[in-house]
C-alpha cells in the first residue's frame, strides 16, 4: 500500500507531529496523486480543537489539495498520469440519491452519506485523513482538475475557500447592478471580494479596522467600512441587495441585517462557534433573507476553479513547512496572515 508522510494531531489539546500513514492502492476507479500544496482553513482549526464535536485522533486535517496525478486505476477515464488535481471537502458521497444526482454531493443523504475529506469513515470502514500528507487516493468522480492558468499554491484555498464564497455569490445573483458586501478579510473574504468583482458586482468590504484597506481594494473592493468606526453599520442602514458573512467569531447579526435592501439576503459562511440572537422583526421588515451555504458540489467546484482560471484570480498564501502548522493555527486565530497559510509537503520529508 502507498505510505504517506503526514502531519497529525493526538488530541483537542495536543500539537501536531510528524508521522507515518497508510493510503488505498487506486482501484479500477480510482486515482492516486501526490498531494503538493494544502491549504489551512479556519475549520481545521475548530476540528482539530474539538469546538465543533468529537473528533477522530490521531487526525490529519486538510481539505484545500492541490497535486499531481501519480497512478490511476484501470477504468479511469478522466484524469492521466501528471495531470493536475484538487480535492476538497469531501471524497465521495453515495451518487445515487435526490442530492447526488442533482449535483449537491456534499448534501448526500444516501447509504453512508458524504464522506468528507478527514475526520469521517471511508466506504472501506477506516478513517479518513486529509491533506496534510504526502498523497491520498480518491475516486475520480470527485477530483477537479487544475487549470493551467492557476498555479498549484495558488489553487489549493481554491477548493474550499474559492467554492465556499462563489456558490452563494451565484445563488444569489451576484453581478451587475447589485451591491454585495463581504463581511470580513480574511482567508475567505479575500476571495469573496475578487470573485464579487469579477462577476461584476459592486462591493464593499465590512471590516473590523481599515488595516486591510488597501489590500480590499487592490482585489476588487469600491468601499470599504470598519465596524470600530462608531455608526458605521447604522449609517448603512439599507445599503445592500447581498451581504455575506465569513466570520466566524461573534457578531451582531441584527445590525448585519439592517444593512440589507429590501429582499436582501444576509447569508453566512463563517459558521460562529457560538449561537447567535437575531430579532426576526429586521427580517419581517424588508422582506429579508438570512441564510447559510456551504461549499458547492464537484461540477460548481470544477466551474468555479474555470471562473479563477478566466478572471485571474487566485487565493493569497503565505506557504509554510510542516513543522510551522502549530505556530500557523495560532496565527490564523489572531488573524495573523494575509491571506492563507499553505503547507508545502516536499518539506515533509526532512
Amino acid at each position: 500500500m502507498p505510505e504517506a508522510i503526514a502531519y497529525a494531531i493526538d488530541g483537542p489539546t495536543g500539537r501536531f507531529s510528524r508521522t507515518t500513514i497508510q493510503r488505498r492502492e487506486p482501484g479500477p476507479t480510482e486515482v492516486l496523486f501526490d498531494v503538493v500544496y494544502a491549504g489551512i482553513c479556519h475549520s481545521d482549526i475548530h476540528t482539530a480543537r474539538g469546538e465543533w464535536g468529537p473528533a477522530t485522533y490521531p487526525l490529519v486535517p486538510g481539505h484545500e489539495l492541490a497535486g499531481v496525478v501519480r497512478e490511476v486505476g484501470t477504468q479511469v477515464t478522466r484524469f492521466a498520469v501528471g495531470d493536475r488535481v484538487g480535492v476538497g471537502c469531501f471524497v465521495d458521497s453515495c451518487g445515487e440519491c435526490e442530492q447526488c444526482r442533482a449535483g449537491l454531493e456534499q448534501f448526500c443523504d444516501g447509504p453512508g452519506g458524504t464522506v468528507w475529506t478527514y475526520n469521517a469513515t471511508g466506504r472501506d470502514g477506516l478513517p479518513t485523513a486529509g491533506g496534510y500528507s504526502t498523497c491520498i487516493t480518491v475516486e475520480q468522480d470527485y477530483l477537479c482538475r487544475i487549470p493551467d492558468g492557476i498555479e498549484l499554491v495558488n489553487a489549493a484555498p481554491l477548493l474550499c475557500a474559492g467554492i465556499t464564497l462563489y456558490s452563494p455569490l451565484k445563488r444569489w445573483g451576484a453581478g451587475p447592478g447589485t451591491r454585495v458586501a463581504i463581511v470580513g478579510m480574511g482567508g475567505l473574504g479575500h476571495m469573496g471580494v475578487q470573485i464579487a468583482a469579477a462577476m461584476g458586482a459592486e462591493v464593499a468590504v465590512i471590516s473590523q479596522t481599515r488595516s486591510k484597506e488597501a489590500d480590499g481594494r487592490r482585489f476588487g473592493a469600491s468601499e470599504y467600512y470598519a465596524v470600530s468606526e462608531p455608526g458605521t453599520l447604522r449609517g448603512l442602514r439599507g445599503s445592500f441587495d447581498l451581504v455575506i458573512s465569513t466570520v466566524s467569531g461573534d457578531q451582531d447579526l441584527n445590525a448585519l441585517v439592517r444593512t440589507l435592501k429590501v429582499g436582501g439576503a444576509l447569508v453566512d459562511v463563517g459558521l460562529p462557534e457560538h449561537p447567535v440572537t437575531l430579532n426576526l422583526s429586521g427580517l419581517t421588515a424588508g422582506n429579508r433573507i438570512l441564510a447559510g451555504s456551504q461549499i458547492g458540489g464537484i461540477a460548481e467546484t470544477q466551474e468555479m476553479l474555470e471562473f479563477c482560471a478566466e478572471h485571474g484570480l487566485a487565493a493569497q498564501v503565505e506557504v509554510i513547512g510542516g513543522e510551522d502548522i502549530n505556530d500557523a493555527y495560532g496565527r490564523v486565530v489572531a488573524s495573523d496572515v494575509r491571506y492563507r497559510f499553505v503547507i508545502d509537503t516536499s518539506t515533509f520529508a526532512g
